[in-house]
């Protein structure tokens, strides 16, 4: 399996009570499958994985595969803390239809998680799984990094087919692409340097900004592959704004605030966050007229 184009991180919906909401999940989900997008991810970072059980997590599965056509790829996230649950969730999602598990380094243990900790997290998880496995690296959030060099013997198991990267370094996605064998898929996470992450060699993006403009993001990806780097780089810069606004302003409660703008209607977040305050709906508003008014 090897994954190449541009990703969607889909939020969950909550009610306002904090009930996960698989009615507006199920309402939401065929805009984006009108959409170019290559594939959408379930219970990410952006759809808020950290916040739900094990039951909501197969729920959200179950719901979205429902609705997703077999030939639109569903990655789900499987994160856990431990290796033995990590398993356990890959499994499910696996009998629930996804095509492949998004598994993001285990950091409770920080000063534990060395890379021989990965590579025996990884490589039980991957040995385990039913379906393939991608890892998942987002240093700014876990406060641990996954490096190249323990990319590199991981990405040398079977099941192990790629990862994403979320963090905006450019020379450790360069080094990420240039250590992995050439089936291995190395996805940018960060929309604000795609154009750049596309230029060191990714095979695509898993991208929070896809979920509000999938046909600008994967446009993006196109004119790179096309060799139209003039166009590309133009484009990067107009949906920079958003970007910003959506991976370090306001996070997930900016993505459900300026989705519910465009008419989609992905609920509340659950507490302990908030729904997006005034100011930043304001902004978040004046970001999406600003990148409509650059083509109209």
């Amino acid at each position: 399996m090897q994954l190449n184009g541009v990703f969607a991180p889909l939020p969950t919906p909550f009610d306002e009570s904090g009930e996960l909401d698989l009615g507006r999940f199920r309402r939401a989900i065929p805009t984006w499958m009108k959409s170019p997008l290559t594939g959408v991810v379930v219970l990410g970072t952006n759809g808020e994985a950290g916040l739900l059980d094990d039951a909501e997590s197969a729920a959200v599965i179950d719901a979205a595969r429902q609705e997703i056509p077999s030939g639109r790829v569903l990655l789900a996230g499987t994160a856990r803390e431990s290796t033995a649950h990590a398993i356990r969730a890959a499994r499910t999602a696996a009998s629930l239809g996804a095509d492949a598990v998004l598994v993001r380094t285990p950091c409770f243990f920080k000063g534990q998680m060395t890379g021989a900790a990965f590579e025996r997290h990884y490589t039980a998880v991957a040995d385990a799984s039913p379906v393939p496995v991608l890892l998942y690296n987002f240093t700014a959030a876990t406060g641990v990094n996954l490096l190249p060099e323990t990319v590199a013997r991981l990405a040398t198991h079977p099941n192990i087919v790629g990862m994403k990267e979320s963090g905006s370094d450019i020379a450790q996605i360069a080094d990420l692409v240039a250590v992995a064998n050439p089936s291995f898929s190395v996805l940018a996470g960060s929309a604000s340097t795609f154009q750049a992450a596309l230029s060191a060699g990714v095979s695509g993006g898993i991208l929070a900004l896809a979920a509000v403009f999938p046909e600008a993001c994967v446009r993006l990806f196109e004119l790179m592959r096309a060799g139209n780097h003039e166009a590309a780089r133009a484009l990067q810069r107009q949906i920079l704004p958003m970007a910003r606004l959506i991976s370090t302003g306001h996070g997930v409660p900016g993505l459900k605030a300026v989705l519910a703008l465009i008419g989609i209607d992905a609920g509340y977040p659950r507490a302990p966050l908030a729904p997006a305050p005034d100011t930043a709906v304001a902004a978040l508003k004046t970001a999406l007229t600003t990148f409509e008014d650059a083509f109209a």
